[in-house]
C-alpha cells in the first residue's frame, strides 16, 4: 500500500508562478530532455494553464514542490457522454521519493476526474520496473487494456 505523506504535504492546481519548480521536477522525470527555453517554457506553461479540462497537480512538502501530475479531461460522445480522464507526466523529486506523495497527487488527480464526471481514468507507463508497475496497481490501476503510440520522426 502506498504510504500516507506526513501533515506538511500539500496539493493545489499549478498557478503561473510554478513554472521554475516544475521545471526542477520535470529534470527527474526525463533528465536528458532539452532543456526548454525560458520564452518557450513561459508560452508552454501558459497554454497548458488555459487548456480547458486540463490541470498541472504540484504536491508540495512545505515550501518544495516534490510530487506532480497532469491531468487531461476529455469530453466525450459516447459513454452516455461521461467524460474520461488521462493522467501524464507522473514524477516526483528524487530527494522526495518514497514518502507517499506521487500517490497522493496521483490519488487527488483521481478523485478531481471522478468530480468532474468521468467514467474511467488511463494513464501509461514506458516503465517495465516491477516495482513501478505495482506501484500504478497500488494506486487502483489495472493493467487490462493493449496500449499502443505512435511517435513523429
Amino acid at each position: 500500500m502506498t504510504p500516507v505523506p506526513d501533515q506538511d504535504f500539500t496539493i493545489r492546481s499549478a498557478a503561473p508562478g510554478d513554472l521554475k519548480g516544475l521545471a526542477v521536477l520535470y529534470r527527474h522525470l526525463n533528465p536528458t530532455d532539452p532543456i526548454l527555453d525560458g520564452t518557450m517554457a513561459e508560452e508552454r506553461f501558459s497554454a497548458i494553464l488555459a487548456q480547458p479540462g486540463m490541470t498541472v497537480f504540484i504536491g508540495f512538502a512545505g515550501p518544495h514542490a516534490a510530487a506532480t501530475v497532469t491531468l487531461v479531461v476529455v469530453p466525450n460522445l459516447t459513454r452516455g457522454g461521461a467524460s474520461y480522464a488521462l493522467i501524464e507526466n507522473v514524477v516526483t523529486h528524487a530527494e522526495h521519493r518514497r514518502h507517499g506523495y506521487a500517490g497522493a497527487v496521483i490519488g487527488h488527480a483521481v478523485n478531481e476526474a471522478w468530480k468532474a464526471g468521468c467514467y474511467k481514468v488511463m494513464l501509461l507507463t514506458s516503465s517495465k520496473n516491477p516495482a513501478t508497475l505495482r506501484f500504478y496497481e497500488n494506486c487502483g490501476f489495472l493493467q487490462d487494456k493493449t496500449g499502443y503510440q505512435i511517435r513523429r520522426l
